[in-house]
């Protein structure tokens, strides 16, 4: 098996910083749901180091979601086996697709690759959160309805509106501009060396 090891110190790089991120992210919130900082790594390592480097650091960030606070208390407590699968899963998937896809755009232009793939793993983050919402989480969903006396509000529109809604744009916003950026610059970079 051969090893390259600038994808290997890349992919380290970026696990670090996006535990860093991650850690962070879990503190800070909109609304019930904690901010997801560390999707531009996962971003960044699809584009850079491919589909599988995307998907492990997804994985990674599933790990520290799965034992963030926000977690333990609001989504364990209901659905323990959804939560370890949700977790796991959706930054896994969003990495590994997204890193698909920008293999399959660079070739005609890596820019719009790159912003492509971007947007791609807060929209397939959020799309797998908000199917597992509804498969594991509804009762969650509802007790937070409940705590913020909203439990005359359709479930979906709170859903998308208010549990996941600010959080997403958030996401999305700052993951679509900061990752082709950076993306751009390491590419100026690498090919100067």
């Amino acid at each position: 098996m051969k090893y390259d090891v600038k994808k290997i110190t890349g992919v380290a790089v970026l696990l670090a910083i996006e535990i860093v991120l991650q850690t962070i992210g879990n503190y800070i919130s909109l609304g019930p749901i904690s901010i997801n900082l560390a999707l531009i790594p996962i971003a960044l390592a699809a584009i850079l180091f491919g589909p599988f480097a995307g998907a492990l650091l997804g994985l990674m960030n599933g790990l520290i979601v799965l034992f963030s606070p926000s977690t333990q208390a609001l989504f364990m407590v209901y659905a323990p086996v959804g939560t370890v699968l949700a977790c796991l899963l959706k930054c896994s998937i969003a990495g590994f697709v997204s890193g698909l896809v920008y293999k399959l755009i660079s070739r005609k232009n890596e820019l719009v690759a790159a912003i492509v793939a971007s947007l791609l793993v807060p929209v397939v983050n959020t799309g797998l959160f908000a199917l597992a919402s509804m498969t594991f989480f509804m009762d969650a969903v509802k007790a937070v309805m409940s705590s913020l006396g909203m439990e005359a509000m359709n479930f979906y529109r709170f859903l998308f509106l208010v549990f996941i809604g600010w959080n997403f744009i958030f996401e999305f916003t700052i993951t679509a501009i900061l990752s082709p950026t950076i993306a751009r610059i390491i590419r100026i970079i690498k090919k100067e060396q």
